[in-house]
Protein backbone atom coordinates (compact mmCIF):
# COMPACT_ATOMS: atom_id res chain seq x y z
CA UNK A 1 0.00 0.00 0.00
CA UNK A 2 1.87 3.16 -1.05
CA UNK A 3 1.90 6.30 1.09
CA UNK A 4 -1.22 7.93 -0.21
CA UNK A 5 -2.94 5.53 -0.22
CA UNK A 6 -2.37 4.26 3.38
CA UNK A 7 -3.17 8.44 4.38
CA UNK A 8 -6.60 7.92 2.42
CA UNK A 9 -7.23 4.71 4.08
CA UNK A 10 -6.44 6.28 7.85
CA UNK A 11 -9.02 9.35 6.52
CA UNK A 12 -11.25 7.51 5.83
CA UNK A 13 -11.22 4.81 8.96
CA UNK A 14 -11.48 8.41 11.22
CA UNK A 15 -14.09 10.05 9.26
CA UNK A 16 -15.98 6.14 9.70
CA UNK A 17 -15.62 6.73 13.26
CA UNK A 18 -16.06 10.41 13.54
CA UNK A 19 -19.55 9.68 12.41
CA UNK A 20 -20.58 6.19 13.83
CA UNK A 21 -19.64 7.46 17.40
CA UNK A 22 -21.81 10.89 16.65
CA UNK A 23 -24.68 8.73 15.79
CA UNK A 24 -24.94 5.96 18.66
CA UNK A 25 -23.23 8.38 21.27
CA UNK A 26 -22.30 6.87 24.52
CA UNK A 27 -24.41 3.47 25.03
CA UNK A 28 -23.21 3.88 28.83
CA UNK A 29 -25.38 6.57 29.51
CA UNK A 30 -28.66 5.10 29.30
CA UNK A 31 -30.47 2.11 28.60
CA UNK A 32 -33.40 3.06 25.61
CA UNK A 33 -33.83 1.15 22.78
CA UNK A 34 -31.01 1.38 20.97
CA UNK A 35 -31.04 3.08 17.92
CA UNK A 36 -30.14 0.27 14.30
CA UNK A 37 -27.16 1.14 12.10
CA UNK A 38 -29.10 -0.19 8.77
CA UNK A 39 -31.95 1.37 6.99
CA UNK A 40 -35.63 0.55 8.18
CA UNK A 41 -36.45 -1.52 5.03
CA UNK A 42 -33.09 -3.74 5.55
CA UNK A 43 -34.47 -5.30 8.49
CA UNK A 44 -37.46 -7.31 7.82
CA UNK A 45 -34.49 -8.97 5.46
CA UNK A 46 -32.17 -9.57 8.18
CA UNK A 47 -31.69 -12.37 10.25
CA UNK A 48 -30.01 -11.37 12.71
CA UNK A 49 -33.30 -9.17 13.39
CA UNK A 50 -35.65 -12.13 13.33
CA UNK A 51 -36.77 -11.74 17.05
CA UNK A 52 -39.44 -13.99 17.70
CA UNK A 53 -37.24 -16.92 15.79
CA UNK A 54 -33.83 -15.67 18.03
CA UNK A 55 -35.94 -15.03 21.10
CA UNK A 56 -37.13 -18.75 20.98
CA UNK A 57 -34.05 -19.91 20.46
CA UNK A 58 -32.10 -17.69 22.85
CA UNK A 59 -34.99 -19.15 25.49
CA UNK A 60 -34.10 -22.88 25.02
CA UNK A 61 -30.27 -22.75 25.01
CA UNK A 62 -30.21 -20.34 28.09
CA UNK A 63 -32.86 -22.16 29.99
CA UNK A 64 -34.73 -18.79 30.25
CA UNK A 65 -37.95 -18.61 31.68
CA UNK A 66 -40.25 -15.91 32.86
CA UNK A 67 -42.86 -15.55 35.83
CA UNK A 68 -45.30 -13.32 33.91
CA UNK A 69 -46.04 -12.58 30.32
CA UNK A 70 -45.36 -9.08 31.31
CA UNK A 71 -41.60 -9.86 32.32
CA UNK A 72 -41.86 -12.02 29.24
CA UNK A 73 -42.57 -9.26 26.78
CA UNK A 74 -39.94 -6.74 28.71
CA UNK A 75 -36.96 -8.99 28.09
CA UNK A 76 -38.28 -9.80 24.65
CA UNK A 77 -38.05 -6.28 24.02
CA UNK A 78 -35.10 -5.78 25.54
CA UNK A 79 -33.71 -8.40 23.46
CA UNK A 80 -34.78 -6.68 20.24
CA UNK A 81 -32.36 -3.70 21.36
CA UNK A 82 -29.75 -6.23 22.37
CA UNK A 83 -30.07 -7.39 19.13
CA UNK A 84 -29.42 -4.16 17.46
CA UNK A 85 -26.55 -3.22 19.67
CA UNK A 86 -24.65 -6.49 19.30
CA UNK A 87 -24.86 -5.55 14.92
CA UNK A 88 -23.82 -2.00 16.15
CA UNK A 89 -21.12 -3.76 18.13
CA UNK A 90 -19.99 -5.74 15.04
CA UNK A 91 -19.77 -2.71 12.94
CA UNK A 92 -17.45 -1.00 15.51
CA UNK A 93 -15.34 -4.18 16.44
CA UNK A 94 -15.12 -5.87 12.99
CA UNK A 95 -12.01 -8.50 13.93
CA UNK A 96 -14.56 -9.75 17.04
CA UNK A 97 -17.82 -12.10 16.75
CA UNK A 98 -20.96 -10.28 18.28
CA UNK A 99 -24.46 -11.73 19.17
CA UNK A 100 -26.55 -13.47 21.07
CA UNK A 101 -24.87 -14.01 24.81
CA UNK A 102 -27.10 -15.06 27.69
CA UNK A 103 -27.19 -12.14 28.56
CA UNK A 104 -29.19 -10.88 26.05
CA UNK A 105 -32.20 -10.05 28.00
CA UNK A 106 -30.90 -7.62 30.04
CA UNK A 107 -30.38 -4.15 29.52
CA UNK A 108 -27.04 -2.33 29.84
CA UNK A 109 -27.68 -1.08 33.14
CA UNK A 110 -28.42 -4.69 35.03
CA UNK A 111 -25.52 -6.09 33.11
CA UNK A 112 -23.54 -3.42 34.77
CA UNK A 113 -24.79 -3.57 38.29
CA UNK A 114 -25.00 -7.68 38.14
CA UNK A 115 -22.38 -9.04 36.52
CA UNK A 116 -19.86 -6.00 36.65
CA UNK A 117 -18.27 -4.44 39.79
CA UNK A 118 -14.63 -3.59 39.50
CA UNK A 119 -15.49 -0.02 41.38
CA UNK A 120 -14.26 2.31 38.79
CA UNK A 121 -13.72 5.27 42.04
CA UNK A 122 -10.95 2.98 43.34
CA UNK A 123 -7.51 3.09 42.88
CA UNK A 124 -4.94 1.38 43.99
CA UNK A 125 -3.95 1.40 47.06
CA UNK A 126 -1.43 4.11 48.04
CA UNK A 127 1.10 1.74 49.57
CA UNK A 128 1.41 -0.64 46.64
CA UNK A 129 4.48 -1.87 45.72
CA UNK A 130 5.80 -1.10 42.45
CA UNK A 131 7.22 -3.85 40.37
CA UNK A 132 10.79 -3.87 39.42
CA UNK A 133 11.82 -3.62 35.97
CA UNK A 134 12.56 -7.16 33.81
CA UNK A 135 14.48 -7.62 30.91
CA UNK A 136 12.47 -8.23 28.20
CA UNK A 137 14.29 -9.19 25.29
CA UNK A 138 14.26 -12.95 25.11
CA UNK A 139 10.58 -12.93 25.91
CA UNK A 140 8.14 -16.41 24.04
CA UNK A 141 6.39 -14.71 20.74
CA UNK A 142 3.50 -17.18 22.45
CA UNK A 143 2.48 -17.58 26.05
CA UNK A 144 -0.37 -19.20 27.37
CA UNK A 145 -0.34 -20.63 31.31
CA UNK A 146 -3.15 -22.86 30.67
CA UNK A 147 -0.66 -25.30 28.88
CA UNK A 148 1.30 -25.33 31.79
CA UNK A 149 -1.28 -25.99 34.09
CA UNK A 150 -1.73 -23.00 36.28
CA UNK A 151 -5.23 -21.93 35.06
CA UNK A 152 -8.19 -23.63 37.26
CA UNK A 153 -11.24 -24.13 34.97
CA UNK A 154 -13.53 -21.39 34.28
CA UNK A 155 -15.71 -19.93 36.98
CA UNK A 156 -19.31 -18.23 36.90
CA UNK A 157 -19.73 -15.38 39.64
CA UNK A 158 -23.71 -15.56 39.06
CA UNK A 159 -25.53 -12.32 39.23
CA UNK A 160 -22.86 -10.86 41.94
CA UNK A 161 -20.63 -8.16 41.46
CA UNK A 162 -17.75 -10.46 42.70
CA UNK A 163 -15.67 -10.13 40.06
CA UNK A 164 -12.85 -8.86 41.57
CA UNK A 165 -12.81 -11.50 43.70
CA UNK A 166 -12.46 -14.36 40.80
CA UNK A 167 -9.63 -11.94 39.55
CA UNK A 168 -7.81 -11.83 42.84
CA UNK A 169 -8.02 -16.08 43.64
CA UNK A 170 -7.13 -16.28 39.47
CA UNK A 171 -3.88 -14.35 40.25
CA UNK A 172 -2.94 -16.19 43.41
CA UNK A 173 -3.78 -19.85 42.26
CA UNK A 174 -1.33 -19.45 39.75
CA UNK A 175 1.23 -18.40 41.74
CA UNK A 176 0.34 -20.89 44.29
CA UNK A 177 1.27 -23.69 41.41
CA UNK A 178 4.51 -21.73 40.31
CA UNK A 179 5.56 -22.49 43.98
CA UNK A 180 3.94 -25.42 44.90
CA UNK A 181 3.48 -27.46 41.45
CA UNK A 182 -0.02 -27.81 42.85
CA UNK A 183 -3.07 -26.08 41.06
CA UNK A 184 -5.70 -25.58 43.92
CA UNK A 185 -8.71 -23.42 43.36
CA UNK A 186 -9.21 -21.02 45.79
CA UNK A 187 -12.21 -19.10 47.72
CA UNK A 188 -13.90 -16.54 46.27
CA UNK A 189 -16.85 -16.77 48.63
CA UNK A 190 -14.27 -16.32 51.36
CA UNK A 191 -13.34 -12.93 49.96
CA UNK A 192 -17.07 -11.50 49.14
CA UNK A 193 -18.12 -12.78 53.10
CA UNK A 194 -14.63 -11.50 54.81
CA UNK A 195 -13.01 -9.24 52.57
CA UNK A 196 -13.54 -4.98 53.99
CA UNK A 197 -10.19 -4.21 53.23
CA UNK A 198 -10.21 -0.04 52.28
CA UNK A 199 -7.10 1.78 51.00
CA UNK A 200 -6.71 4.25 53.82
CA UNK A 201 -5.85 7.28 51.12
CA UNK A 202 -9.44 6.87 49.22
CA UNK A 203 -11.71 6.96 52.43
CA UNK A 204 -14.48 4.95 53.19
CA UNK A 205 -15.74 4.44 49.09
CA UNK A 206 -12.74 2.40 48.71
CA UNK A 207 -13.53 -0.85 50.53
CA UNK A 208 -14.25 -4.16 48.80
CA UNK A 209 -17.89 -4.69 49.28
CA UNK A 210 -18.41 -8.55 48.19
CA UNK A 211 -21.39 -8.45 45.58
CA UNK A 212 -20.98 -4.64 45.71
CA UNK A 213 -17.62 -4.82 44.00
CA UNK A 214 -13.85 -4.34 45.26
CA UNK A 215 -10.44 -4.16 43.79
CA UNK A 216 -8.00 -6.70 43.08
CA UNK A 217 -5.36 -5.08 45.60
CA UNK A 218 -7.41 -4.38 48.27
CA UNK A 219 -7.92 -7.99 48.00
CA UNK A 220 -4.61 -9.15 48.43
CA UNK A 221 -4.17 -7.03 51.50
CA UNK A 222 -6.20 -8.30 53.10
CA UNK A 223 -4.89 -12.06 52.26
CA UNK A 224 -2.08 -11.05 53.09
CA UNK A 225 -3.63 -9.61 56.80
CA UNK A 226 -5.58 -12.49 57.37
CA UNK A 227 -3.08 -14.89 56.39
CA UNK A 228 -4.38 -16.93 53.10
CA UNK A 229 -7.50 -18.28 51.16
CA UNK A 230 -9.07 -21.33 52.34
CA UNK A 231 -9.72 -24.00 49.37
CA UNK A 232 -13.06 -23.31 47.54
CA UNK A 233 -13.84 -26.90 48.04
CA UNK A 234 -14.00 -25.96 51.51
CA UNK A 235 -15.16 -22.20 51.66
CA UNK A 236 -17.79 -22.72 48.29
CA UNK A 237 -19.45 -19.91 46.59
CA UNK A 238 -22.86 -18.82 47.10
CA UNK A 239 -22.79 -16.07 44.46
CA UNK A 240 -24.63 -13.84 47.47
CA UNK A 241 -23.09 -11.76 50.32
CA UNK A 242 -23.11 -14.19 53.24
CA UNK A 243 -21.57 -13.67 56.80
CA UNK A 244 -17.44 -14.31 57.37
CA UNK A 245 -17.07 -18.29 58.51
CA UNK A 246 -13.12 -18.21 57.73
CA UNK A 247 -11.34 -21.42 59.24
CA UNK A 248 -7.85 -20.13 59.66
CA UNK A 249 -6.57 -24.08 59.88
CA UNK A 250 -7.95 -24.40 56.77
CA UNK A 251 -5.58 -21.97 54.69
CA UNK A 252 -4.25 -23.62 51.40
CA UNK A 253 -2.61 -20.40 49.94
CA UNK A 254 -1.12 -17.19 51.49
CA UNK A 255 0.64 -14.18 50.12
CA UNK A 256 4.20 -12.97 50.38
CA UNK A 257 3.78 -10.06 48.37
CA UNK A 258 1.84 -8.09 45.35
CA UNK A 259 2.92 -5.25 43.70
CA UNK A 260 1.67 -2.87 40.16
CA UNK A 261 3.21 -3.32 37.24
CA UNK A 262 3.89 -0.79 34.79
CA UNK A 263 1.44 0.20 31.45
CA UNK A 264 4.09 -0.77 29.32
CA UNK A 265 3.08 -3.60 27.42
CA UNK A 266 6.37 -5.65 27.01
CA UNK A 267 6.55 -5.32 31.11
CA UNK A 268 3.42 -6.74 31.56
CA UNK A 269 4.60 -10.13 29.04
CA UNK A 270 7.61 -9.97 31.49
CA UNK A 271 5.88 -10.16 34.60
CA UNK A 272 3.12 -12.38 32.77
CA UNK A 273 5.65 -14.93 32.01
CA UNK A 274 7.96 -14.80 35.15
CA UNK A 275 4.81 -14.83 38.20
CA UNK A 276 1.92 -16.30 36.42
CA UNK A 277 -1.84 -15.12 35.44
CA UNK A 278 -2.07 -11.33 36.30
CA UNK A 279 -4.71 -9.36 37.83
CA UNK A 280 -6.34 -6.98 36.01
CA UNK A 281 -8.88 -3.85 35.31
CA UNK A 282 -10.72 -3.64 31.99
CA UNK A 283 -13.54 -1.88 30.51
CA UNK A 284 -16.39 -4.21 29.39
CA UNK A 285 -18.44 -2.06 27.18
CA UNK A 286 -18.22 -4.64 24.71
CA UNK A 287 -18.27 -7.75 25.86
CA UNK A 288 -22.27 -8.24 26.87
CA UNK A 289 -22.69 -8.98 23.17
CA UNK A 290 -19.18 -11.02 22.88
CA UNK A 291 -19.36 -14.52 21.37
CA UNK A 292 -15.50 -14.83 20.04
CA UNK A 293 -12.61 -14.20 18.15
CA UNK A 294 -10.15 -11.32 19.00
CA UNK A 295 -11.78 -7.89 20.01
CA UNK A 296 -10.30 -4.66 18.80
CA UNK A 297 -12.82 -1.81 19.05
CA UNK A 298 -12.74 1.28 17.18
CA UNK A 299 -13.78 3.27 20.59
CA UNK A 300 -13.23 1.58 24.00
CA UNK A 301 -12.49 4.30 26.83
CA UNK A 302 -9.44 3.46 28.91
CA UNK A 303 -10.40 4.93 31.88
CA UNK A 304 -13.62 3.17 33.30
CA UNK A 305 -12.65 0.01 34.44
CA UNK A 306 -15.38 -1.64 35.64
CA UNK A 307 -14.14 -5.10 35.25
CA UNK A 308 -11.96 -7.50 36.54
CA UNK A 309 -10.18 -10.13 34.65
CA UNK A 310 -7.29 -12.49 34.46
CA UNK A 311 -4.60 -12.32 32.17
CA UNK A 312 -3.59 -15.78 31.19
CA UNK A 313 -1.49 -15.50 27.71
CA UNK A 314 -0.40 -14.06 25.06
CA UNK A 315 -0.48 -14.77 20.76
CA UNK A 316 1.61 -13.15 18.38
CA UNK A 317 -1.19 -13.26 15.46
CA UNK A 318 -4.35 -13.76 16.07
CA UNK A 319 -6.62 -11.34 14.13
CA UNK A 320 -5.78 -9.38 10.53
CA UNK A 321 -7.28 -5.82 10.83
CA UNK A 322 -8.84 -5.05 7.20
CA UNK A 323 -5.90 -6.02 4.64
CA UNK A 324 -3.01 -5.54 7.49
CA UNK A 325 -0.76 -8.56 8.43
CA UNK A 326 -2.14 -10.74 11.08
CA UNK A 327 -1.68 -8.80 14.99
CA UNK A 328 -0.96 -10.04 18.55
CA UNK A 329 -3.67 -10.16 21.27
CA UNK A 330 -4.21 -11.26 24.65
CA UNK A 331 -5.97 -14.01 26.24
CA UNK A 332 -7.72 -13.50 29.45
CA UNK A 333 -10.00 -15.88 31.79
CA UNK A 334 -13.79 -14.50 32.12
CA UNK A 335 -16.08 -15.56 35.46
CA UNK A 336 -19.19 -15.67 34.04
CA UNK A 337 -18.76 -19.36 33.07
CA UNK A 338 -18.05 -21.90 30.19
CA UNK A 339 -20.85 -20.51 27.72
CA UNK A 340 -19.77 -17.21 27.58
CA UNK A 341 -17.28 -16.27 25.17
CA UNK A 342 -14.20 -18.42 23.99
CA UNK A 343 -15.15 -21.16 26.40
CA UNK A 344 -15.54 -18.37 28.77
CA UNK A 345 -12.40 -16.41 27.78
CA UNK A 346 -11.71 -12.81 25.99
CA UNK A 347 -9.47 -12.23 23.57
CA UNK A 348 -8.35 -8.72 23.08
CA UNK A 349 -6.18 -7.33 21.15
CA UNK A 350 -2.59 -6.08 22.14
CA UNK A 351 -0.25 -3.45 21.63
CA UNK A 352 -3.25 -0.34 22.16
CA UNK A 353 -3.99 -0.07 25.72
CA UNK A 354 -7.70 -1.39 24.52
CA UNK A 355 -10.37 -0.46 26.89
CA UNK A 356 -8.08 0.21 29.67
CA UNK A 357 -6.28 -3.42 30.37
CA UNK A 358 -3.35 -2.14 30.77
CA UNK A 359 -3.93 0.39 33.37
CA UNK A 360 -4.34 -1.95 36.10
CA UNK A 361 -2.20 -4.66 36.10
CA UNK A 362 -1.00 -6.62 39.73
CA UNK A 363 1.25 -9.49 40.15
CA UNK A 364 0.97 -11.92 42.97
CA UNK A 365 3.91 -13.95 45.02
CA UNK A 366 2.66 -17.01 47.12
CA UNK A 367 4.43 -18.38 49.96
CA UNK A 368 5.71 -21.66 49.39
CA UNK A 369 3.67 -23.64 51.55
Amino acid sequence: MGRSSLLSFFSLRLLFIAVVTAAVGDESSSDPLIRQVVPEEETAADPLLNVDRHFTLFKSKFGKTYATQEEHDLRKSIFKSNLRRAKRHQLLDPTAEHGVTKFSDLTPSEFRRNYLGLKNRLKFPADANKAPILPTTNLPEEFDWRDKGAVTPVKDQGSCGSCWSFSTTGALEGSHFLQTGELVSLSEQQLVDCDHECDPAEGRDSCDAGCNGGLMNNAFEYILKSGGLQKEADYPYTGEDGTCHFDKSKIAASVSNFSVISTNEDQIQANLVKYGPLAIGINAAWMQTYIGKVSCPYICAKHKMDHGVLLVGYGSAGYAPLRFKEKPYWIIKNSWGPNWGEDGYYMLCSGHNVCGMDTMVSAVVSTNT
